[in-house]
């Protein structure tokens, strides 16, 4: 039996981070890389091709670093105030 990928669909998601980073917010995955028992992505700016970086994908699932799909301002303020327990992002098992 294959072994289960980790971060399945992780390609081609969207993401908003809590803090500016490298100058924007809003950021797609347009790479992946396993390192062993790490998985890598490699996210692009919304707004500009030429800011890239890779992170380590766990991070994703910190909900003070960064929220699933584009996120406006005021709704990151009103999550801020009130997180939800509750709410899983799909596909980011493993």
């Amino acid at each position: 039996m294959a072994k289960k990928q980790k971060f399945p669909h992780l390609l081609g998601s969207k993401w908003t981070a809590q803090q500016t980073t490298f100058g924007w917010r809003h950021f797609r995955v347009i790479n992946r890389k396993n390192e062993g028992k790490w998985v890598f992505a490699e996210l692009v700016s919304a707004c500009d091709d030429s800011v890239r970086f890779w992170l380590n994908a766990r991070q994703l699932r910190d909900r003070t670093l960064w929220q699933a799909g584009w996120q406006t301002l005021t709704e990151l303020h009103s999550s801020d105030e009130q997180p939800d327990e509750n709410v899983q992002i799909y596909g980011l098992e493993g």
